[in-house]
């Protein structure tokens, strides 16, 4: 069957998993989810125009257009990896607890000045999405950067397995989703899977060599080759952070070489310097010039709610509230704390996913929050909400965060945004 699914896809190499966007002369994959039965959707994507419905319930079948199989997600997933062994180009699997999404993006902004690159669109990078994303790599694709997330041990090994990475790199590891990993040992382990998958396939690894939690785990293994990126004069790349006002300058150079260059950026946060650094050795190791290197990591303008600055007709607000845990967390504490303004307001939004570590967690950014001299501090959520004390405002529910805001507005004021997707941080813009 996995011989007729890939003949199919080369006849039609276009995937569609949704009746509402359903492209046309695209294979239809009947997914199932817990409140839907996608089986039940494919006699509509066929009326859409679709060439062909994957389905896993033979009831469904009406005629010749209808592929029936075992189960439809194995079937995308075994697509998805039959097309990856057709690849014969790089393939850089990233991961990691915080930075991921923008490191890739950076490594997509670099490597775009000299090859025709593929980067993960957007956050589809489970087990669905990474077979996605590897159908969408056509024939002119010279490398391609695959995301991976996890949120339970064994998944980074399955999308390996999936995606086969050539080469491989790891953000950095730190407290989140801590439910499905149990502890901040059960973070390493699952991601460790990327260095072990790397091991086993003689696989490049890119590290942050001055992050401790990184070089015990590539200690553990060994590898074909090993690029090192930080700000210690042994790595291969060493940089430095030079202005964060709130967006980032930063200057790196090669080792042994004495030129060194300096790139204005379009990201804040202290804590993308090293994201920086890892696209700026990924793009060495693959032969960009130092000019193309910089014009990719300073042509690069996020649009994602990641280290953004956005300016509004009262004040500078940095969004960073696509995704909240313990690291990152402390880290935008850490930026806002450094940066120069005359007035700070900080608003942070519940973390998710930290299970028995939910409570202690939560008291440790009211903590150090507290420590950081701002003109106003809002803590919004159920679990922040429990943690309440003097010198802050604590609100349950965003909506309540949004009334405070309007009855008592900011003006003139350097705001930091922080919160877990869920809390819906983006309503809180149109006060801020």
């Amino acid at each position: 069957m996995s011989n007729i699914l890939y003949s199919l896809f080369k006849q039609y190499p276009i995937i569609s998993t949704d009746t509402r966007n359903i492209l046309p002369n695209s294979l239809f994959f009947a997914l199932k989810g817990a409140n839907f039965n996608g089986n039940a959707f494919a006699e509509q994507a066929l009326a859409e125009g679709a060439a062909y419905a994957i389905i896993d319930e033979p009831s469904y079948k009406k005629d010749e257009r209808y592929i029936c199989v075992d189960d439809v997600l194995e079937s995308l997933q075994l697509l998805g990896n039959t097309h990856r062994r057709q690849l014969k180009i790089p393939v850089i699997g990233i991961t990691g607890t915080n930075g991921k999404t923008t490191t890739k993006e950076l490594l997509h902004a670099v490597l775009a000045e000299k090859y025709k690159t593929y980067a993960t669109k957007g956050n589809l990078n489970n087990h669905i999405g990474v077979p996605l994303s590897l159908l969408a790599i056509d024939d002119q694709v010279e490398i391609a950067i695959i995301e991976m997330g996890a949120n339970h041990q064994q998944e980074i090994e399955f999308l390996c397995a999936i995606a086969e990475p050539t080469h491989g790199l790891i953000s950095n590891v730190g407290k989140a989703h801590l439910e499905g990993f149990g502890s901040f040992e059960g973070v390493k382990k699952t991601k460790g899977e990327l260095y072990d998958y790397l091991q086993d396939h003689q696989g490049t690894l890119f590290i942050q060599a001055d992050n401790a939690h990184l070089q015990e785990m590539a200690a553990q293994r060994i590898f074909k080759e090993t690029v090192k990126y930080g700000f210690a004069e042994n790595n291969d790349i060493i940089g430095k952070l030079t202005v964060a006002d709130p967006l980032l300058s930063i200057q790196w150079h090669k080792q042994g070489e004495m030129e060194s260059y300096d790139v204005q950026t379009q990201l804040t946060g202290s804590y993308n310097t090293e994201n920086f650094l890892a696209a700026i050795a990924v793009g060495t190791h693959f032969g960009l010039s130092a000019a193309e290197i910089n014009a990719g990591i300073s042509g690069y303008k996020p649009t994602n709610n990641r280290s953004q600055v956005l300016k509004t007709a009262k004040n500078t607000v940095i969004c960073d509230y696509y995704n909240a845990n313990a690291s990152s967390m402390a880290a935008a504490l850490d930026n806002i704390d450094v940066i120069k303004a005359d007035q700070k307001a900080i608003i942070l939004g519940d973390m998710f996913e930290l299970g028995e570590e939910t409570a202690v967690e939560h008291a440790k950014v009211v903590k150090r929050a507290l420590a950081i001299p701002a003109s106003r501090i809002i803590f919004v959520g159920h679990a922040f909400y429990q943690q309440q004390q003097e010198g802050a405002e604590f609100y349950q529910t965003t909506e309540q965060a949004l009334a405070a805001l309007t009855q008592q507005p900011l003006t003139d004021t350097m705001i930091l945004l922080k919160a877990s997707r869920g809390m819906k941080f983006e309503n809180l813009i149109a006060a801020c």
